[in-house]
């Protein structure tokens, strides 16, 4: 890790993210807050584009925009596929979805504690 992955804080890194997600035009994008529940990350934010050319490309461009504004290298699978993305940037795990594999393997259910309300951000 860099000088400067280490100053970037995982809300600022978040807020980031989200920003990208809009400006390419992703779906029903949701923030889980992990902080105290898992080791892994501090958020997890799931999304979706309408076909696999959308999913990989925002993939692609929030990769890019990561390593060029906090130089920040993502692991980045199933990016050739298009049906699901995962990246990972330390702090915050994103998985970009279609809505077919979305719906199929529902994570928001698996990643919410029980009676809490989704964060959601509708395009």
């Amino acid at each position: 890790m860099t000088a400067l992955q280490n100053e970037v804080s995982s809300d600022a890194l978040l807020a980031r993210i989200l920003a990208s997600l809009d400006d390419d035009k992703a779906e029903d994008v949701v923030t889980i807050d992990l902080r105290g529940r898992s080791s892994v990350a501090d958020y997890m934010v799931i999304c979706s584009g309408r076909s696999s050319r959308q999913v990989g490309a925002i993939a692609e461009k929030l990769t890019e925009r990561l390593k060029q504004e906090f130089g920040r290298s993502c692991k980045v699978e199933g990016k050739d596929q298009g049906d699901w993305v995962l990246i990972d940037a330390s702090d915050v795990i994103v998985h970009v979805f279609r809505p077919e594999v979305r719906e199929f393997y529902q994570l928001e259910k698996m990643w919410m504690p029980a009676g809490a309300g989704l964060t959601t951000r509708k395009a």
